[in-house]
């Protein structure tokens, strides 16, 4: 399956930046970890600090499927409301799961540092506005069901964004202190290379063709005929487990993404926020650590790369047009467009576990719009599971819930 199209800005702007050898002979290990994103990234980097012997793998060149073409913003908002989700999983449930994202960030902004990150993490506040008069009471519901969980947020009338952030066509909104954004292609790359000096086997274009169970290890066959003997399997594969898992749990969507040249002054009035609104499909905006701006949005269902690849023109041209209407009066020169595909569950939330038809393994799934951050709960998940301790989240993010 092709996750990217049309010259990801990420891709293009950082180039090649490590090579990594295929596989050529039989190996073994405590944890395989089957695809080498932000997500795969992130889980090696805890299993070499929980001290294991860990082999990364992708079928692809480093960090080139969906990871090169995502967004990066950083929240601790869900897809699903919170006061939505109260309603589906229980009020303790759903705070915790909100929680866990906000947590998330900060716990990436630790990471970054410790392995002295040049991806331009950076923290930023959220605005979460409404594009229709008719969204304003569900978002004042949002706004109390996050206050009353203990985020700092404040609502803002729709003069007060104006005024603040010269954003239009809006009506009222949350402003959440905590979010952030980074470069996750060029993360993932840092990961990999700090964990590589810690004894961390990274191999690319190796695909995996089966997996047979024998007594006390997982063997991974590789297409080349090489096999890898591993005691555990964490699939960090993202949407591509939509053809693997038997049963449907994630519905495909097609996202469509433009960016602008590097413009200084737009950078300077937004480089501190994250913005999206209540639109459906919801259009998110952000600046990027290069001094360009950033819109998204335009989801539809996905049917297959081509009809999706298709339409990217006239979904970048949609994109442009919002932008003009929102921020009225400034200029937007259009640089880099590009598609990429991206999973939703019924509940917003990911899908981090086991799974009965795979033994030994862990799947760590992170969707919607959160999956950076719910990658990093995905790390102490992992660290549990490998010690045989059951974590608190484990039944909210489980198959067959």
């Amino acid at each position: 399956m092709d996750l990217k199209s049309n010259e990801p800005f990420w891709l293009i702007k950082n180039g090649l930046l490590q090579s990594y050898p295929s596989l050529r002979e039989d190996i073994s290990c405590d944890v395989l970890v089957v695809g080498s994103g932000i997500t795969g990234s992130l889980i090696a980097h805890q299993c070499i600090a929980d001290g294991y012997d860990t082999v990364v793998i992708d079928k692809r060149e480093i960090v080139n499927g969906s990871s090169s073409a995502t967004t990066s913003m950083l929240q601790y908002e869900i897809d699903v409301p919170l006061f939505e989700l109260k309603g589906m999983i229980g009020e303790e449930a759903a705070q915790e799961c909100y929680k866990a994202c906000g947590e998330s960030i900060l716990n990436l902004q630790e990471i970054a540092k410790k392995i002295n990150s040049k991806a331009g993490f950076k923290r930023k506040k959220s605005l979460y506005y409404a594009s229709r008069m008719a969204d304003v009471p569900g978002l004042k519901k949002e706004f109390e069901a996050r206050k009353e969980a203990g985020f700092k947020v404040k609502w803002l009338d729709e003069e007060e964004i104006n005024k603040q952030y010269e954003i239009f066509q809006c009506h009222g909104g949350i402003l959440s202190d905590l979010g952030g954004s980074v470069d996750a292609f060029y993360l993932a790359h840092e990961l990999l290379q700090y964990n590589v000096k810690k004894g961390l086997r990274v191999y690319d274009n190796n695909e995996l063709i089966k997996v047979t169970s024998k007594r006390g290890f997982e063997l991974a066959e590789m297409e080349t005929g090489c096999h890898i003997k591993a005691k555990k399997i964490i699939y960090c594969v993202g949407f591509e487990s939509a053809t693997m898992i038997p049963e449907k749990f994630v519905d495909l969507l097609s996202t469509y993404a433009i960016v602008s040249e590097v413009d200084h002054t737009l950078n300077k009035a937004y480089k501190d926020l994250l913005i999206w609104n209540t639109s459906d499909p919801y259009l998110y905006m952000r600046t990027t650590d290069d001094d360009r701006f950033l819109i998204g949005g335009e989801d539809e269902e996905f049917h297959d790369p081509i009809k999706r690849d298709e339409v990217i023109e006239k979904k970048s041209d949609k994109l442009y047009k919002s932008f003009k209407k929102i921020f009225v009066g400034r200029e937007f020169y259009p640089d880099f467009r590009w598609a990429g595909t991206f999973g939703s569950t019924k509940d917003g939330l990911p899908y981090i576990g086991e799974h009965p038809k795979f033994k030994n393994s862990y799947f760590v799934l992170g969707f919607g719009g959160n999956g950076i951050t719910f990658s990093v709960t995905g790390m102490e998940m992992v660290s549990d599971w490998m010690k045989g301790k059951e974590h608190p989240l484990s039944t909210y993010f489980a198959f067959g819930r």
